[in-house]
């Protein structure tokens, strides 16, 4: 009973631990979107993302009637070259929201806080003073990458998200998260066909949670990753004392289910936190 209890006091004081405590009024990570070009051949050249609205964000576009927003800085390149970007007219209307980046020496840029969500990758090569223009994109994730190559016929572009890592990943967290809650069970003294039946309800309920949470993460971003890893932690915390009740009441006492339930779902959480803030990627 003492190490049962003492067992559920470690879980419970991690998962307290590891609860991010700073908070902000613009918390969070936001969308993004990075694009890598191929085919530069080491050439410099400014790239931007063009809007099908002519907002987003803190970005809009250049109206000359308010020339007060004009919103030039020293870390978009030459100013001239800026000035460029703002009079270049796209042929199907979409806008430059005066922010652009310079690569020189690389071929990657990214758009890091509130892109727009249609949008064309345009390039511009001050060697030569001409533009390259994609055709019209969107994002597909929070986290949207792309891979632009220079062609003769100007920009072919394909989404490049690294969905292997991403299995790798994903598989990592199911290792570990079973690992710890049968590491848990062995302290709570579970045995034969007792100890059978908590790893593979354990097996089932990882799998089915964490492959939720990539979703999650996928689509909405660290923030919606976090709200619905509590929902979810409690929603599996039910379910697998139901079943622990259902299947092994015969064999052991219902507190001691319920609380190793609690234990273990508490024990995994702390776990994801940790994954997810020293090892970002994991998520």
């Amino acid at each position: 009973m003492r190490k049962t209890l003492l067992a559920f006091l470690i879980c419970l004081f991690a998962a307290v631990f590891a609860l991010p405590l700073t908070v902000s009024a613009d918390m969070g990570p936001k969308p993004s979107v990075t694009v890598t070009v191929e085919g530069a051949d080491g050439r410099d050249f400014y790239g931007t993302l063009l809007s099908e609205r002519d907002s987003t964000g803190p970005q809009s576009a250049y109206d000359p009637a308010h020339p007060e927003f004009y919103h030039y800085y020293d870390q978009y390149g030459d100013e001239e070259i800026f000035r460029k970007f703002i009079e270049y007219e796209d042929p199907d209307g979409y806008y430059f929201l005066q922010i652009c980046w310079p690569c020189e020496g690389t071929g990657t840029f990214a758009w890091t806080y509130y892109p727009p969500q249609r949008f064309k990758i345009l390039l511009y090569f001050p060697d030569t003073g001409e533009f390259v223009s994609s055709g019209i994109l969107e994002d597909y994730a929070f986290d949207s990458y792309f891979t632009a190559a220079l062609s003769g016929e100007g920009l072919s572009v394909r989404t490049s998200y690294d969905y292997r890592w991403e299995l790798i990943s994903l598989g990592a967290r199911i290792l570990l998260t079973i690992a710890a809650e049968l590491l848990l069970a062995l302290l709570f003294r579970f045995r034969g066909k007792a100890l059978f039946t908590v790893v593979w309800v354990n097996i089932a309920t990882q799998v089915l949670l964490n492959a939720g949470l990539n979703l999650i993460d996928y689509y909405g971003g660290y923030m919606a990753f976090l709200f619905f890893y509590v929902l979810l932690e409690i929603a599996v915390f039910v379910l697998e004392g139901i079943l622990f009740t259902l299947l092994l009441r015969r064999m052991e006492k219902r507190w001691k289910l319920w609380l190793y339930s609690l234990a273990a779902n508490g024990c995994s959480f702390a776990l994801g936190l940790a994954l997810a803030r020293w090892i970002p990627g994991i998520f």
